[in-house]
């Protein structure tokens, strides 16, 4: 997929029923509770729903016969990508209006449904797309839509006197980072990653992370300073900045590899969320990173989706 590509709306649709075919319109109005005057609009995620035409092209031939805009009770009707391709949390804009993608597919109601019997088959569970009102708007036919993929913004920071002071080659910083990068590869997720290193000072830590935290990164990753040493004062900087604890995580992690390893045990890691950001504190060894974050990644992205208020279990 190109980046950033632009869309052209193909059709704008409404039905004031659910479940029923939606009807091409002039224009639509979206406000914060999704399309004046349609049946989905409401305080939810799947306020607005939009359908490539390329999908709809691909089941025509499939249902040998024409489908019209909005048969499929998709809301905006687009051609230029494959929508299905898209992630939760990227952005369509026109102007001022805001669409941020909540959900692709849904379930489907199969023979139930008043769309299902009428054309015989349905994309929307598949390939449909929902999103919800950022900012408002209004959208005709011809308009066109950019789309912008979410970046998820990282930040590393590597607690250590002595490689501060250059005394020794900072390792696993980097490893967090080459770990993360193919992790993020691997799901076609872009990312931006920004790595420091700082001595163990607790003022300077405290600094970096409230600057983090209110810049909304996405996830932060420290390493470093959680053990039980005089100069490990990682997890009593992070716990007074949080606003929720996530403590199973690391409980999970310390007791799988503690079976084996007793020493493990005496890591004080912790997770937790900041505002929009997810914190994690790592210990301060390649070893540690190549356990921790196989475990952590299994979460991530979910994590990140239910601090922006998408549930997708």
């Amino acid at each position: 997929m190109s980046p950033d590509p632009i869309l052209t709306v193909r059709s704008v649709n409404i039905s004031e029923k659910k479940g029923t075919i939606k009807t091409p319109v002039g224009k639509i109005i979206l406000n914060s509770q999704g399309v004046e005057g349609d049946a989905h609009a409401g305080p939810w995620n799947r306020q607005v729903s939009l359908l490539g035409t390329e999908s709809i092209e691909r089941t025509e031939k499939e249902a040998g016969r024409k489908i019209r805009p909005g048969e499929f009770a998709e809301n905006i009707t687009t051609t230029g990508m494959s929508l299905w391709e898209v992630h939760p949390l990227d952005r369509f804009t026109a102007g001022e209006l805001v669409l941020e993608v909540t959900q692709i597919g849904k379930s489907c109601h199969g023979s139930t449904c008043a769309i299902f019997k009428e054309v015989g088959n349905c994309v929307m569970p598949k390939e449909g797309v929902f999103c919800r009102v950022v900012a408002p708007g209004i959208l005709k036919p011809g308009d066109r839509l950019a789309y912008h993929p979410k970046t998820y913004r990282l930040r590393i920071i590597t607690l250590s006197d002595r490689a501060s002071r250059g005394e020794y080659e900072d390792k696993s910083g980097p490893r967090i980072r080459e770990l993360t990068e193919e992790f993020f590869s691997t799901l076609h997720l872009p990312s931006s990653i920004l790595s420091t290193l700082i001595p163990d000072d607790a003022g300077l830590l405290k600094d970096l992370l409230v600057n983090a935290i209110h810049d909304q990164v996405d996830i932060l990753f420290t390493t470093g300073g959680t053990g039980i040493g005089p100069r490990d004062i990682t997890p009593e900087v992070i716990k007074p900045l949080l606003d929720k604890e996530i403590p199973g995580i690391m409980e999970m992690i310390r007791v799988k590899f503690g079976a084996e390893h007793p020493s493990a045990l005496l890591s004080r890691s912790l997770a937790g969320i900041a505002g929009k950001t997810l914190l994690y504190a790592l210990p301060g060894s390649v070893k540690a990173i190549n356990e921790y974050l196989p475990e952590i990644f299994k979460t991530l992205i979910h994590s990140v989706l239910m601090i922006h208020a998408l549930d997708m279990h």
